[in-house]
């Protein structure tokens, strides 16, 4: 009798098995109702006036029928309802825009959010995640590498501007209120390069007060009080020294550092092209106070020649 028993009951458990095994293969058969989701902004910030202001939940039907569109955070709590019984048709795409605010109008705090799609008979808890961030990154540090930052500018020639954030971020530079330079990389240290230019085109010689900040993935800039300033002087051609003395006839020897590969000189009648860095023209026979002209591009240098008498 015992053994009888106990051949029903293995008959029983293998009769349950395969037929449990058969609901959940008819189960992975059966299409759900939402053909697909879509959320292309994965991180944004609501207060950043930007492009990354609002996530959105695309979502996709098979099948007509009613659409809710719920956002819950990170222990499953709804937070807001950003579609509410939306008919759409099958095979249809609609996206649904959340601006990061909860049900109570309230901004909700930064942190790791879902989507919870809901149909008339059935809820996908996905696992999507939307990440709300609205704290700016912060810049720790921005200095050139030299101790007198002097950019003499030209084709291929820039001056590098090394940061240090406290984390991933796009390095900016401003100057002014003009936003000039936006980094390519998204690291917390790096280097980013100017060449003397406001939208493509060179400014004049002088001394630049430049501001670094950055900008994240959601949007965030660093506010203007908080950037850092790095200065730095922009030249085109230098004559050292910028003043001399010589006597009427003799030899004017002076260092000319410039970008450019040639430059013009003009001192007194006499005028010309030069390539070396050491520049010499001879002084006028007339004693006097001259002014010898460098220029390059049109931009041009003096240096003060006082010519005495033999």
């Amino acid at each position: 009798m015992q053994r009888v028993l106990t051949t029903v009951t293995l008959l029983g458990l293998l009769v349950a098995t395969a037929a449990a095994f058969a609901i959940t293969e008819h189960l992975k058969l059966v299409k759900s109702d939402v053909a697909g989701v879509e959320i292309p902004l994965k991180v944004f910030s609501p207060v950043c006036h930007c492009g990354t202001s609002r996530a959105t939940v695309g979502v996709k039907l098979r099948h007509p029928g009613h659409v809710s569109v719920t956002i819950v955070d990170s222990a499953g709590k709804r937070v807001a309802t950003i579609a509410s019984g939306v008919l759409m048709q099958a095979r249809e795409s609609k996206a649904f825009p959340w601006d990061g605010r909860t049900d109570a109008g309230g901004l909700a705090p930064d942190g790791v959010y879902h989507p919870w799609i809901e149909l008339p008979r059935q809820t996908f808890r996905l696992l999507n995640n939307i990440t709300l961030d609205t704290r700016p990154p912060k810049v720790v540090s921005a200095a050139t590498r030299k101790a007198k930052p002097v950019l003499f500018a030209g084709p291929g020639r820039t001056i590098a501007i090394r940061y240090t954030l406290d984390g991933k971020a796009h390095a900016v530079v401003y100057l002014g209120r003009q936003k000039i330079i936006v980094g390519r990389k998204v690291q917390p240290s790096d280097k980013i390069k100017w060449a003397g230019t406001l939208g493509g085109r060179p400014l004049p010689a002088g001394k630049y007060v430049l501001s670094v900040g950055a900008q994240d993935v959601a949007g965030n800039e660093t506010p203007a009080a908080q950037r850092k300033p790095v200065t730095v002087i922009l030249r085109y051609v230098q004559l050292t020294p910028d003043r001399l003395t010589v006597r009427s006839g003799r030899p004017v020897r002076v260092h000319v550092e410039t970008a450019a590969k040639r430059y013009t000189w003009r001192l007194g009648h006499r005028h010309g092209t030069h390539r070396r860095r050491i520049l010499h023209v001879r002084a006028p026979t007339t004693p006097g106070m001259y002014r010898l002209v460098v220029s390059e591009h049109g931009h041009a240098t003096t240096a003060v020649v006082r010519v005495r008498a033999k």
